[in-house]
């Protein structure tokens, strides 16, 4: 799939079909977050793969936003960690996740990424998934086959760009 069209289209997806992830889109999606850029090369991430339908259940009952992980086949967690970047482990794992979203999009899954970290879901998705105090809850990812149509908009470029200082337009 042509990388921007893949980049236009994805949209997040909160209504999933109970048909499964195989095993081998797992590891392509794994794979592409893997090979995501990261601060001098340090990959301070690691991803939790749940597919355990009371795992979901209780991540969902935690995350106000994400109450339709229950009904995803397979979430992945994504955690950072400070020890390998201890300035970059917040930031690096979200390049991890996009190049995961659209993987997952290239191969027909549809996802919705949902932030954790620096809220009050942080201790508890720390505490369910036995996540040591040391690594930060960055984000969880509904992962499956789409059931609802894509649709959202963006603002004009013209409204979020500047050129050579900000405010200014061309």
């Amino acid at each position: 799939m042509e990388t921007l069209k893949a980049i236009r289209n994805r949209r997040s997806i909160r209504k999933y079909k109970s048909n499964d992830v195989s095993e081998q889109d797992l590891f392509t999606i794994l794979e592409a977050g893997r090979w995501a850029p990261s601060a001098s090369n340090k990959q301070p991430w690691h991803f939790i793969i749940i597919r355990d339908k009371e795992m979901r259940k209780k991540l969902s009952d935690i995350h106000d936003y994400g109450r339709f992980m229950k009904e995803s086949p397979v979430v992945f967690v994504v955690l950072g960690d400070p020890s390998k970047h201890p300035r970059f482990h917040l930031a690096d794992p979200h390049q991890a996740v996009q190049n995961m979203l659209l993987a997952a999009y290239s191969l027909g899954l549809a996802t919705c990424w949902m932030g954790v970290r620096d809220t009050n879901l942080e201790p508890q998705f720390r505490e369910v998934l036995g996540v040591p105090e040391n690594l930060r809850v960055i984000c969880s990812i509904s992962l499956g086959y789409g059931d609802q149509e894509r649709s959202s908009t963006r603002f004009p470029l013209e409204d979020i760009t500047s050129w050579e200082k900000y405010g200014a337009k061309k």
